[in-house]
């Protein structure tokens, strides 16, 4: 979660730097779109959070912790990271960076390593997860990956 804390940071302070020197050369309609993604991974992540009373930035169980498997959970296994990617990625591109897209890259391979260590602890201590695994295939991207 650190690396991914300063890859936040990043998000904002490279699009800074950019609009600063002039690295990126993007049209309005890109940084509108960027606001459109901005805004579709933000709806994403309320629908995460208005299914999974059980969503939390610790990978931890609740008492009466159970799987969901309804609603975005019904067609990929991790549909926060999906949102907050395609939200993520709309930030730079909101604020007009094309260089700030460079950190996203950088910091996904650590969201990923958090995906998977999420993964492998829900399977080993939450009853019922592993059959959700093998019901819902896809962990960000239906039908994909």
């Amino acid at each position: 979660m650190a690396i991914t804390s300063l890859g936040f940071i990043g998000l904002l302070v490279v699009p800074a730097l950019d609009h600063r020197f002039a690295w990126s050369h993007m049209p309005p309609a890109a940084a509108l779109a960027g606001d459109g993604l901005v805004l579709l991974g933000w709806l994403a992540i309320f629908f995460v959070f208005k299914e999974n009373t059980f969503t939390s930035a610790t990978i931890e169980l609740a008492p009466d912790h159970r799987v969901v498997s309804t609603g975005p959970y019904a067609l990929v296994r991790h549909p926060m990271y999906a949102g907050g990617l395609v939200m993520l990625a709309g930030m730079p591109i909101a604020l007009g960076s094309w260089w700030g897209l460079l950190v996203l890259v950088a910091m996904t391979p650590a969201l990923l390593w958090r995906l998977f260590d999420e993964e492998s602890f829900l399977a080993r201590n939450l009853p019922g997860y592993r059959e959700y695994q093998d019901r819902v295939r896809y962990r960000l991207i239906p039908r994909v990956w």
